[in-house]
């Protein structure tokens, strides 16, 4: 049977560190916990389940911190969990079983990282596969019976483990703050990142924070970027233009979007300014657009909840409790 080390990384985590402990410890071989600045009680709480915390300097890179926990484990797989994540009966049951056949090929395994629309996390959607397991030294083989190669891509099993993220707020303005410090010290943001960052403004950001973020935005429309990061960055500056009630530039990126084939987002902002201007007859035909005939690209909910509601409320306005009626029925189906 394959050895697995724990390794995590904390802040501030006394309220649910146990809870999340108390649902993996006892199929661990060794838990490491790297601590970088706690300030309520965490380290002793984690000092209860092992003797191995270890502080680390907070230095905005969550990559480094886990990087240093990493170097502290010494068993055949790696496994990585957040202070928030619970893992319930049945896929403990499912966990021991994989533990048990581990053969050392695999390389990475995937688990479903569930529960992230109901915390509005920055992922938009509620069930993906995430790497959470790692083989901790990786032997290089040949492949290839002719034209002979090394493998370079690791070996990954999609396993049907599903861990639950029950984080007990949003993490949205540190996150911002530490986007917005990486690009003033002149960092690149990988695709990856800018499209989280995207996201994660239009789940969980507030005037400020779009105000805050759009002269990188616009920036990366000046540059040649595919059509994905177009749209992710045109619905970015559009937002914060509107909200300065900035209109032809509001209108010059809402139209970069909807001059390809549209996107829910878009859709909602241009519903969203005709119905500020008291046009509802105008904002219902953008609403039922990002509602049936787009999708969404950083807020899943921008193509279902948002714009049913606000159709519910703009026939109602409108004195049209019929059809109000059809789609209150949708929104509670």
């Amino acid at each position: 049977m394959a050895s697995i080390s724990l390794c995590m990384i904390v802040k501030n985590e006394a309220e649910v560190l146990a809870r999340c402990l108390d649902s993996i410890v006892d199929m661990m071989d060794e838990v490491i916990i790297v601590d970088t600045g706690s300030s309520d009680g965490t380290k002793e709480i984690a000092a209860e389940y092992t003797e191995q915390v270890y502080d680390f300097t907070w230095i905005d890179d969550f990559a480094a911190a886990r990087n240093f926990a990493f170097t502290k484990a010494k068993c055949d797989y790696i496994y990585s969990a957040d202070a928030d994540e619970v893992m319930d009966e049945a896929n403990r049951r499912h966990f021991k079983e994989l533990k048990a056949r581990l053969d050392g090929e695999i390389e990475i395994v995937q688990m479903y990282y569930a529960n992230q629309l109901e915390q509005g996390t920055v992922y938009n959607y509620d069930r993906e596969y995430r790497p959470k397991l790692f083989k901790r030294e990786r032997g290089f083989v040949w492949i290839d019976p002719i034209h002979e190669t090394i493998r370079t891509e690791p070996v990954v099993f999609d396993s049907e483990i599903e861990i639950r993220h029950l984080p007990k707020e949003t993490h949205a303005k540190r996150d911002f703050a530490i986007f917005l410090r990486t690009i003033n010290d002149g960092k690149p943001l990988s695709k990856r990142l800018r499209g989280m960052y995207a996201r994660e403004l239009f789940i969980a950001g507030d005037m400020e924070d779009f105000q805050a973020a759009e002269p990188y935005f616009e920036m990366l429309l000046q540059e040649a970027i595919d059509l994905e990061q177009v749209k992710e960055a045109a619905c970015v500056v559009a937002r914060a233009a509107r909200q300065r009630g900035e209109i032809a530039k509001f209108f010059k990126f809402a139209l970069k979007d909807i001059g390809s084939e549209g996107c829910s987002e878009m859709c909602c902002e241009l519903g969203d300014y005709y119905r500020s201007h008291g046009d509802l007859e105008e904002a219902v035909i953008w609403y039922y657009n990002a509602a049936f005939e787009t999708t969404s690209i950083l807020n899943v909910k921008l193509s279902s909840i948002v714009p049913l509601t606000a159709l519910v409320e703009c026939y109602q306005a409108l004195g049209n409790h019929e059809v109000a009626a059809e789609y209150e029925a949708m929104l509670r189906a």
